[in-house]
């Protein structure tokens, strides 16, 4: 592209964005394949490696069949996301969409309730991490690890995407590598007589032991392995053609991964078959002992080392970003401090929002278990997708009347409630203490919301004499 067609697209991009109230402060200029590779990282392509053990333990051994099922599951809600960054291509992701959409209060508390899941996430990441890497040096500190990959993390944050896109191009090649090795591994393992000695049909289905708790469960794990394809909109603002590259590279991010899950997981099922006779640490940790089945100690280290630098760096960085993005959309609307809407003058980044992440990171990493920060990221982002679903509902068929054709009654009734149905029934799978924190996350945030409008009377500064 020439430099006179960008700058007349960046004039145009950055026009857009002013009719929804707000100008451009971001630095523009992401492509299509820039946020397509964003999305894939932040899912992680190998994030099965982290928990797949305990996933094939639930899932009977059907691990395979839980991650398609997960994704036809969370399907409908990225299809509502699509239609939403088409409409609405600014950053904010899940607040932005259902504050225009239904109105800025609703809006507000969809953005607080996500920002359980965006908060939390890089927490729950860094203890992954500090796992991994006390395994691969045994003796040392554990605190150490999720120290410096938090100032890492924060620093390239504060840096900007333009830094981070370099970085993520190498990790993601290491990634495929890694993968592309260990169905090789895994293959020539199973051909010569490993594990189950060959090719079958048992990680994708066994007759009699899927019901709709099976599918419940599926559901459920999805909606954490699958979380990072909404951070793809949080770039809207730093995109060119927003309203056309950010649904596409959220639907084409979703596709190289569940390719990449389906592969791996039935490879990795078919190596170890025997998940009846695993201890708890050996669940804990299956993929790297699966690892050593196909490779030797050598492959397990090597596999240690990419999920470490992977997760570490790649996702948790992505993750980071979205958070960040979030906070600064709600701070510049002034829902929350208005400190968190503050650009660098040089890097053009929300900074204070990135070190705040950074913080809030370090902190439940070293308070909270992994279980305890899955289960609030599961709450966060379910609870918000809900939201966001029926956003598209209302705005599309009941404000904008869109309901003419057979299209626009699937495009705007049939994907939104099927998403709603489906995750409300996920829902009704958490346990007590997830409600009660959850909930009371809920609570605060209807509070703050409350005073801020006082009384949800006032709307933010953008929204006023604006008719979008």
């Amino acid at each position: 592209m020439s430099k006179p067609a960008q700058s007349s697209s960046l004039s145009a991009d950055s026009k857009s964005l002013e009719k929804f109230g707000y100008k451009q402060e971001l630095r523009r200029g992401l492509g299509l394949w820039d946020v397509v590779l964003y999305g894939v990282l932040f899912m992680v392509i190998i994030a099965p490696h982290s928990i797949w053990g305990l996933v094939q333990q639930d899932s009977l051994g059907m691990s395979t069949l839980v991650y398609i099922v997960g994704f036809v599951a969370i399907f409908f809600t990225a299809l509502s996301y699509v239609r939403m960054s088409n409409r609405f291509p600014i950053a904010g992701s899940v607040y932005s969409y259902v504050q225009r959409g239904i109105n800025p209060h609703v809006g507000f508390i969809s953005g607080w309730l996500i920002l359980l899941d965006y908060c939390i996430t890089p927490a729950l990441l860094y203890v992954m991490v500090a796992n991994w890497g006390t395994m691969l040096v045994p003796g040392s500190p554990w605190y150490l690890w999720v120290i410096v990959f938090v100032i890492f993390n924060t620093f390239v944050n504060i840096r900007g995407i333009s830094m981070t896109r370099g970085i993520d191009l190498v990790i993601f090649i290491v990634e495929i590598l890694a993968v592309i090795a260990f169905i090789a591994l895994g293959t020539n393992f199973i051909l010569g007589g490993g594990g189950a000695g060959e090719f079958n049909a048992d990680p994708l289905w066994q007759p009699g032991k899927v019901d709709a708790h099976f599918l419940a469960a599926g559901i459920s794990i999805a909606a954490l392995n699958f979380l990072g394809f909404d951070g793809i909109s949080t770039l809207a603002e730093e995109t060119n053609r927003p309203e056309k590259n950010i649904g596409r590279g959220i639907l084409i991010a979703l596709g190289i991964i569940i390719v990449c899950f389906v592969a791996q997981t039935y490879i990795a099922s078919l190596v170890q078959p025997d998940w009846q006779s695993w201890t708890p640490e050996h669940a804990e940790n299956a993929w790297f002992y699966g690892c050593q089945m196909v490779g030797g100690d050598l492959f397990m280290n090597l596999m240690l080392i990419i999920n470490i630098v992977a997760i570490g760096i790649a996702n948790i960085m992505n993750a980071q970003l979205a958070a960040s993005r979030l906070l600064y959309s709600m701070g510049r609307d002034k829902v929350i401090p208005a400190i968190f809407g503050k650009v660098h003058p040089k890097y053009q980044t929300p900074w204070v929002g990135a070190i705040f992440i950074g913080a809030v990171a370090l902190v439940l990493s070293l308070i909270l278990t992994m279980a305890d920060l899955a289960t609030l990221v599961n709450f966060g982002a379910l609870a918000s997708f809900i939201m966001l679903n029926f956003a598209v509902f209302w705005f599309f068929f009941v404000r904008e009347k869109k309901r003419r054709t057979v299209g626009d009654w699937v495009k705007y009734v049939v994907c939104p409630w099927l998403g709603i149905i489906i995750l409300g029934y996920v829902f009704t799978g958490f346990d007590v203490m997830t409600y009660a924190l959850g909930v009371s996350w809920f609570v605060i945030g209807f509070i703050i919301c409350a005073v801020k409008s006082k009384g949800f009377k006032e709307v933010p500064e953008a929204f006023k004499n604006l008719d979008v």
